[in-house]
């Protein structure tokens, strides 16, 4: 089995969808080494194990798929469940949620369980959303950590260690329209010396680039339509760019077909604020991704870093894609603090891939950059703990919840063998 990219082949002996928690349990229970795997859009093996996967797309754990707290707006949420599915059901409610990430494809625990994440100077991860996590641990008992508990802050980003996620609690908003805007011809030199401005100029902002273009490619604004009223941004045009004249695919010369609708049409925020339609197959496929998360203090001088190295980039690249995410307080959240992600989405030629990128993590590592724990990087795993303050508290907490080690597996193994 391979995940969504075909770059990788799993290493489990089989896939099992249990259809209850007792079943679930049997499972965990019988077997030596257990992973939970969600949509398989993980390009490296942070979700693999030897033992056995599981897949929560069918389990029924006798409670509705969404149930939102009519006081709260808390909505609990079946893990295995993708957002494109929950999204228009919360919508349905009056609910929405802050943020969504480009691809609606991807399950909640497991997007959750990776930090990813959308853009937004005030959005944080899908993690930061997070008020309770429900799992399955070696005992075969379910815990639930809510936000406030001692151990709450290693529960959300914990990479599968703790145990096998069957519910997320998230904190929603009232439900909003969002319309989408497309901007073409933006100068290298406006956006470095305007960088937070721009990535501020809207709810939700993402540059595209190839980095060795003598232009910006693409300037996506994502604005918030409340009561009506809505427009797009009026400093793109006033740095130079000019409004697209088409509806544009993050990829050159590939037809928007699966793109959200763009053109400044209002629409509700998620089918807006991701970049794909769940109908859809999402960006190409066939393609290789890494990402960066550096504080947004160091953004500019990391734009420039990366842009120094894009005639060594840039002909590996798909696209490269510039967001924003306010910080949370996950103990392995890559965004600790208001951060600029720098994200890579490369042809499928990891040999030539894996040559630049110690060039790329030599420019941004020293910036303060963590990698995405869900994409490709060459960080030795032996550095990893030393970028996040409170990794020992984590590793307590999985050697707690998993004395055994049931879920430990691929790159997780090898982050906790220390």
């Amino acid at each position: 089995m391979k995940n969504w990219a075909a770059n990788l082949t799993y290493s489990s002996a089989r896939i099992e969808r249990p259809r209850t928690l007792a079943e679930l349990a049997g499972i965990v229970a019988g077997e030596p080494r257990v992973r939970a795997l969600g949509s398989r859009h993980s390009f490296c093996d942070v979700a693999d194990t030897t033992g056995v996967h599981v897949q929560l797309d069918q389990l029924d754990d006798g409670r509705a798929p969404l149930v939102v707290d009519p006081a709260t707006g808390v909505a609990s949420v079946r893990a295995g469940l993708r957002y494109g599915e929950l999204a228009p059901e919360l919508h349905a409610r009056g609910r929405a949620l802050a943020a969504m990430a480009s691809l609606p494809h991807i399950s909640v625990a497991g997007a959750v369980a990776t930090g990813t994440h959308g853009s937004g100077d005030g959005t944080r991860s899908l993690a930061g959303d997070v008020v309770g996590v429900e799992l399955l641990t070696a005992d075969g008992e379910v815990r639930t950590l809510r936000r406030g508990d001692q151990d709450f802050p290693g529960s959300a980003v914990a990479l599968g260690a703790l145990g096998v996620v069957t519910r997320v609690e998230l904190a929603t908003v009232p439900a909003f329209d969002v319309r989408q805007d497309v901007f073409t011809g933006l100068s290298w030199d406006a956006l470095t010396e305007n960088l937070d401005a721009v990535m501020g100029s809207a709810y939700s902002v993402s540059v595209f680039t190839s980095w060795f273009e003598p232009d910006v490619r693409m300037v996506w604004c994502k604005s918030r339509v409340d009561d009506g009223v809505g427009a797009a941004p009026a400093l793109l045009t006033e740095l130079g760019a000019a409004p697209a004249t088409r509806a544009m695919h993050p990829l050159p010369d590939v037809a928007a077909v699966a793109c959200t609708e763009q053109g400044g049409v209002p629409g509700p925020w998620f089918e807006r604020l991701p970049h794909f339609r769940l109908d859809f197959m999402p960006s190409l496929g066939e393609e290789l991704q890494s990402e960066y998360l550096l504080p947004r203090t160091a953004g500019a001088d990391a734009v420039r870093a990366v842009r120094g190295l894009g005639d060594r980039i840039g002909p590996l690249l798909l696209t490269s894609e510039i967001r924003t995410v306010a910080g949370d307080d996950q103990w392995l959240s890559t965004t600790p603090e208001d951060s600029l992600a720098l994200h890579f989405t490369w042809r499928q030629d990891w040999p030539a891939v894996r040559e630049v990128l110690p060039e790329l993590e030599a420019a941004l590592l020293p910036l303060g950059a963590r990698p995405h724990w869900g994409k490709l990087f060459t960080v030795p795993v032996a550095e990893l703990p030393g970028l996040y303050p409170r990794f020992g508290d984590f590793a307590a907490l999985a050697a707690r919840l998993d004395p055994e080690g049931v879920f430990r597996g691929g790159y997780v193994e090898k982050l906790l063998a220390g």
